[in-house]
């Protein structure tokens, strides 16, 4: 049975899935903007959804905190092939629940100089996530699609653009998962990089 993780929580994919773990899939998703709408001389006044284009990327650090690779909508796999970007979907939200961006990770290819994973979501546009509802990332084992672990978390009312959502990293020799949900400023990954340095 999926954990729902909670912001800071930490878990081991080892005793979440069994040793036989190799490949898995981070799904990233969120909804459509919900805009107020006044109307003309309060005719036709009320909600509207509008398309925003977020984007995921997956960072690759080492021991010492230096990013050594990125995934996003401008590189959509890792050097060492062991990470793959679903590309870059524009469609602006899904349904509650729904993915609009996967990563598929193939635990066991990539290096061992690599140690954390940072997961984030960017608005390109620069348009902030006020009225981005249903905002998760889900972990997936990719062998039969069983949910291992997932954070559900609410933009509304978000004045920000960039979203640190979650890191998988090694620890003992083995996987772990950390549900991050921080809000940053920043239309790329790059605007980021400070924000997330304490999760290194």
């Amino acid at each position: 049975m999926a954990i729902n993780l909670q912001k800071g929580q930490r878990i081991s994919l080892e005793k979440e899935a069994g040793r036989g773990l190799s490949r898995v899939i981070m799904g990233l998703g969120w909804g459509m903007k919900q805009v107020q709408s006044r109307g003309f001389l309060g005719f036709g006044a009320g909600t509207h959804q509008t398309a925003v284009d977020l984007d995921a990327s997956c960072l690759l650090f080492d021991a010492s905190g230096n990013l050594v690779d990125t995934i996003w909508f401008r590189q959509l796999e890792s050097r060492c092939s062991s990470i793959r970007h679903s590309g870059d979907d524009r469609s602006g939200g899904g349904e509650e629940g729904s993915e609009n961006e996967r990563i598929a990770i193939e635990l066991g290819r990539i290096p061992t100089t690599v140690q954390t994973l940072i997961f984030t979501v960017n608005s390109f546009s620069g348009e902030d996530f006020t009225g981005i509802p249903h905002a998760f990332c889900r972990l997936v084992n990719e062998q039969g699609g069983s949910e291992i672990a997932r954070f559900d978390l609410s933009l509304e009312g978000g004045h920000h653009t960039g979203l640190i959502m979650a890191k998988l990293y090694r620890h003992n020799n083995e996987w772990k998962m950390q549900a991050i949900g921080e809000q940053a400023e920043g239309r790329t990954f790059h605007d980021l990089l400070p924000a997330l340095r304490p999760y290194l």
